[in-house]
């Protein structure tokens, strides 16, 4: 996960709780692929339908706080969000993303750099480059990069296990 890639920039405020990532109401749907279309609504209704693959989300302090929901991060992984770069992270989301293959930056600068629509480039463990500024980012430790590589931790394990 250290190759740089590009993505769209949207960018959402701080509390971004698990509530607004994909409502109460949708989970009782049959898989992610059917709640996706209503992440964020009750923030946004219309932002499911806009992000394209490879877009990262830019959002303010505790993103994904809330209840431990683990189809939170799924449904923004199966939206198509390359990476959500915050100022902090809940901590069980943070980790639940981890294990769902979703990249998870911590960066307090960047949300005021940013407009929604920019184009910004992320170098996973180095920078984030974007309106012609430059990011440093903190590496992640080896064990998190596998399992990010791999797509997840339950991908991670069977690989390391010969399963796969």
């Amino acid at each position: 996960m250290s190759e740089t890639f590009t993505g769209r920039v949207w960018v959402l405020g701080d509390d971004i709780d698990t509530d607004i990532i994909i409502p109460t109401e949708y989970l009782a749907m049959k898989t992610v692929e059917d709640m996706k279309k209503f992440g964020f609504s009750p923030l946004r209704p219309e932002l499911a339908g806009l992000i394209k693959e490879g877009d990262v989300i830019v959002a303010g302090k505790n993103f994904g706080c809330g209840s431990s929901r683990e189809q939170a991060p799924e449904v923004v992984k199966a939206l198509g969000i390359k990476a959500v770069i915050a100022k902090s992270f809940a901590r069980i989301f943070f980790r639940n993303a981890i294990n769902n293959g979703l990249l998870l930056i911590e960066n307090d600068q960047v949300q005021e750099a940013v407009k929604e629509g920019d184009v910004m480039d992320v170098t996973p463990g180095e920078k984030l480059s974007v309106n012609g500024q430059e990011f440093e980012i903190a590496s992640l430790p080896d064990n998190l990069l596998e399992i990010l590589n791999a797509g997840g931790l339950v991908k991670a394990m069977r690989k390391r296990n010969g399963l796969s």
